[in-house]
């Protein structure tokens, strides 16, 4: 499996997750001139914008370290001309979700963090 596969398999599992925690996904993957957001979604008066990272483990360092400053401006910039174009009194935050899949696809229950408010 590439690495597009299994990013799109990490996004699955996120979006799923944040299902089962009451939230509606908006959109997926969108892609802007700034750059991608893998997730958007809303629940009681929040519209967050989700960055997702899957990696095997954290031996080398947690997935949320992955999220580096200039990713976080990326995404604040994207989010800024989601919201231009789509009209919402919700208030916007920037969550991160964690997945550990130590066998890729094959993990049967792949941990999942979910950061809210990772960053501002």
């Amino acid at each position: 499996m590439n690495s597009r596969e299994l990013g799109a398999w990490g996004e699955e599992q996120a979006a799923a997750y944040l299902r089962r925690k009451g939230y509606t996904i908006v959109e997926q993957n969108y892609v802007c001139r700034f750059g991608e957001i893998d997730l958007i979604a809303r629940r009681r008066g929040v519209i967050a914008f989700v960055e997702v990272k899957l990696r095997k483990n954290a031996a080398f360092a947690a997935a949320r370290e992955f999220v580096t400053y200039a990713k976080q401006q990326r995404i604040r910039k994207s989010a800024s001309l989601w919201l231009s174009f789509h009209a919402c009194e919700l208030q916007p935050r920037f969550d991160v979700i964690e997945i550990y899949a130590p066998a890729g696809t094959d993990s049967r229950r792949p941990t999942v963090n979910h950061l809210e408010d990772a960053f501002s």
